[in-house]
């Protein structure tokens, strides 16, 4: 019987001592790792929805809100800005913006938000159509891969928006979009959202106003509904820019040169100087990494202090064993196993508990995080998953087994230590 063998008999003939252990050591894994793969996958998901914007427009309310609605689409607008106010932002021929993506919301298709803007955001968040085209006319739409899935939408299929962000909302039923397109998979923001052309949902809500105020006839309102219907649009801010009686919810902007003195302060005049509101992307979403870092980090230090009461309770655990097996390790000395191979075996039960621990530890973390990546992706349309290993687990592997080592060094030594007469004439 190799050395291995004899400490894992040595540990399964303890199980109240071997189960304590390892569910305190696998807690303490349990919670480090759940942590690291959340603030992975959350970072990631925040990250990637960036995508190089520079700066968010929008109405005056908390800059925080805007962002999470207006680029990550998981919050409320704090309202819409006018056409007349934005169109210094829409010009393309202005000095300091590279880019710049008008948004439109209000409504959507079982929770999956309908947004009208221009073909800009595609390639701003690198998209690619897998089949169909991008929206040209009003009333046609091209949907994320999410979208798809979820509904089940093909090229050609119609469907009717609801009002708000809510499914069981008040359906629009006088208007029917089309799909023309599907886009690819990102991973971003993009493969949750249904795109059509800013006018169409000016159109929506405009139809909605007057049908609710009985100021127009219902047969000049289909006549008008096929007139613009057919209307098709060169998708480009050139379009918005005759309709300043018009309202959008955000733009979107992109500049030119960061580093330029102008545009790092371009934010703060629109602030001061506007009916708008200006945010950075960078900025609100560092300040809510700080707010979400108070909570993480105290879940961090209880999964470190569980990990280090479970260390030292494969320490005494160890230690215990120790002491009730000193004949059968003077024995093992009497049989020819040195010093080392005994201090050997001590070690190595200790590793296995702590290999142990950290492998319960781990699989609880993946099981939690799938758990909740359900009911983030039910509620937030974001895709977590816990079956994903992440470099950060392989530094918690090896913490794990250097803290076994440690709890297990003393008895190890001691044990080698032992004095074979001293131990042999007390028996």
């Amino acid at each position: 019987m190799n050395i291995v063998q004899i400490a894992w008999r040595n540990i399964i003939s303890n199980p109240l001592n071997l189960l304590m252990s390892i569910i305190l050591f696998g807690l303490g894994v349990g919670l480090i790792s759940f942590l690291m793969l959340f603030n992975t996958q959350l970072k990631d998901k925040f990250d990637k929805n960036l995508a190089e914007i520079d700066l968010v427009v929008g109405a005056k309310g908390s800059p925080l809100q805007m962002i999470l609605c207006n680029m990550y689409h998981i919050d409320n607008p704090t309202g819409n800005i006018s056409i007349k106010n934005a169109a210094p932002l829409l010009n393309d021929a202005h000095p300091l913006i590279k880019k710049s993506i008008p948004l439109s919301l209000g409504d959507n298709f079982k929770t999956y938000r309908i947004v009208g803007t221009n073909h800009d955001i595609v390639d701003l968040y690198k998209g690619k159509l897998k089949e169909g085209t991008l929206w040209k006319n009003d009333f046609e739409v091209t949907i994320g891969k999410t979208v798809a899935d979820a509904t089940g939408l093909g090229l050609g299929d119609k469907f009717v928006s609801a009002h708000g962000f809510v499914e069981d909302d008040m359906a629009h039923d006088e208007h029917s979009f089309t799909v023309k397109g599907i886009l690819d998979a990102s991973g971003s923001v993009m493969d949750q959202l249904i795109f059509t052309n800013t006018e169409t949902i000016w159109l929506v809500h405009e139809h909605n106003e007057k049908t609710d105020t009985k100021d127009i006839n219902p047969a000049e309102s289909i006549s008008q509904h096929v007139k613009n219907e057919s209307h098709q649009h060169d998708n480009s801010n050139k379009d918005l820019l005759h309709h300043t009686d018009q309202e959008i919810t955000s733009v979107l902007i992109q500049y030119k040169n960061k580093t330029n003195f102008q545009a790092l302060n371009f934010g703060r005049n629109i602030n001061e100087n506007t009916e708008m509101q200006a945010a950075s992307p960078a900025i609100e979403i560092n300040r809510l990494y700080s707010m979400m870092g108070v909570g993480t980090d105290a879940l961090r230090i209880l999964a470190i202090l569980i990990a280090v009461v479970s260390a030292l309770s494969i320490f005494i655990s160890l230690f215990k064993s120790m002491r009730e097996r000193k004949y059968e390790l003077a024995l093992l000395r009497v049989m020819g196993a040195g010093m080392l191979k005994v201090f050997a075996l001590i070690i190595i039960e200790g590793l296995i508990l702590a290999g142990i621990g950290f492998v319960i530890g781990s699989l609880m973390s993946h099981i939690g995080m799938e758990v909740i990546a359900k009911y983030l992706k039910a509620d937030f349309r974001y895709s977590f998953t816990g079956w994903s290993w992440i470099r950060e687990e392989w530094f918690i592997l090896i913490v794990s087994l250097l803290l076994g080592f440690i709890a297990s060094f003393i008895p190890a030594f001691q044990a080698a230590k032992t004095d074979i007469n001293k131990t042999l004439s007390e028996r």
